[in-house]
């Protein structure tokens, strides 16, 4: 058993030139875990606290001096002397030192780092890799990527209502497979868009922003790049989206290409679209605290994948709200939206408990920390989203899967179909 022997934080950037934080944590054994804690664009009422200073003359406001600072004075000091891999107490103590439903005392930031940090240097202490530690013997199932290769909404400044149109390979029941999939997929869809004298430039999760007439002409090119590209949509490749629907509701209607649409109408407009293309995989298709559609829409589309992002905030309570009311069937997983990993492991097996699928995810801020990747493997979860095939933050955690498959070898299984409803 190895003692947290100091505990420093320190204020870096993030993929997107903003200021986030990251811990580290020292055992006795002379073992660093390092974390750092990534940030959202589009981001739920319902969501941890991050704290940001506030103060406009240090990154506009958005600096994070005050979430460092708690690390140093208000955590450090309580946690020196604790037993590294005791997860489950330390997440608690860390609670209850901020001692607010959402963590806004102390910010989720300052805590998560603080949790994600100690994890890291538990595994080292213990000699095994992070996936192996928190996931025991059973952890061994590589996820689907849901990889973001077009982007709209709060992503882009393109006029498209969808945030992310993402594809989802499987391929020969490989992670390697699937990933090279994408790859060539993505860059078969640069292209296609140079050629139509289209924008090659790339957003913040590195998908290509477009000026499109409409969000069913995205559908569109990435039909003709999966085809271009030697794939079979609908039957290796398929389509998934991020609507990101908050966003988009106000006074109970859907902003939806120019116009205002009630929900029934959007709702109809996803069922067209999983008639008409591959589409097995719905994120976010509406508001945060729209409960009625959400729960109309799971009973009238059984078959796609229905994911709850803003809805859930990978909080156990609102995950818990959703199973009683049967909305939704799929759990984003956001570890800085609750805030500590314990939290997140207690939505997680509660999602699978009831059958509903779990998709560990990136933030659009982020940083080279690849936890996630080793989380989603820990964790069983089916499918990953980790951004589009470039951008160094974002393909980082794509290599990492690489390594942890490698890594399993013969024991390693890809989730591939099975991993969708």
């Amino acid at each position: 058993m190895s003692e947290i022997i100091s505990v420093i934080a320190r204020e870096i950037l993030d993929s997107r030139g903003n200021p986030t934080v990251e811990v580290e944590v020292t055992t006795a054994e002379g073992n660093i875990g390092r974390a750092a804690v990534p940030s959202g664009a589009s981001t739920g009422a319902h969501e941890a606290c991050e704290l940001r200073d506030g103060d406009k003359n240090r990154y506009l406001g958005k600096g994070v001096f005050k979430a460092v600072d708690h690390v140093r004075e208000k955590i450090a000091p309580e946690i020196l002397g604790f037993q590294v891999t005791d997860q489950v107490y330390l997440d608690k103590v860390l609670r209850e030192i901020d001692g607010t439903e959402n963590k806004s005392n102390l910010g989720a930031n300052a805590i998560l780092g603080v949790s994600l940090a100690a994890a890291k240097a538990a595994a080292l202490d213990v000699k095994l890799p992070l996936y192996r530690y928190v996931g025991g013997s059973q952890a061994c199932r590589l996820p689907v990527p849901l990889m973001n290769v077009l982007n709209g909404g709060a992503h882009a400044n393109n006029g498209l209502d969808v945030q992310e149109f993402m594809i989802v390979p499987t391929v020969n029941n490989s992670y390697a497979e699937s990933l090279r999939a994408g790859a060539e997929i993505f860059h078969t869809l640069k292209k296609i868009l140079a050629k139509k004298g289209l924008s090659t430039a790339v957003g913040d999760e590195g998908g290509f922003a477009p000026k499109l007439g409409s969000n069913q002409d995205a559908m569109d090119l990435l039909m003709n790049a999966i085809v271009d590209a030697g794939y079979d949509p609908g039957q290796n490749v398929f389509l998934a989206l991020d609507v990101a629907a908050t966003e988009l509701f106000k006074d109970g209607k859907y902003e939806w290409q120019g116009s205002k649409i009630a929900p029934s109408e959007l709702s109809g407009i996803y069922k067209s679209w999983t008639e008409k293309y591959p589409l097995i995989s719905i994120e976010d298709g509406f508001s945060e605290d729209d409960w009625d559609s959400w729960v109309k829409a799971t009973a009238d589309m059984p078959s796609t994948q229905l994911v709850g992002d803003d809805l859930f905030v990978t909080n156990p309570k609102r995950l818990r709200m959703g199973l009683e009311k049967k909305a939704a069937n799929a759990l984003l997983v956001k570890v800085n939206q609750i805030g500590t990993l314990t939290e997140t492991f207690e939505a997680v097996n509660l999602a699978q408990r009831h059958k509903y699928k779990t998709v560990m995810s990136h933030r659009s801020g982020e940083t080279e920390d690849v936890t996630i990747a080793d989380l989603a493997v820990a964790l069983n979860c089916h499918q990953i989203k980790t951004g589009s095939l470039c951008r160094g933050e974002r393909t980082a955690k794509y290599n990492q899967l690489l390594r942890i498959e490698e890594d399993l070898g013969g024991m390693g299984v890809y989730w591939d179909k099975a991993a969708f409803r």
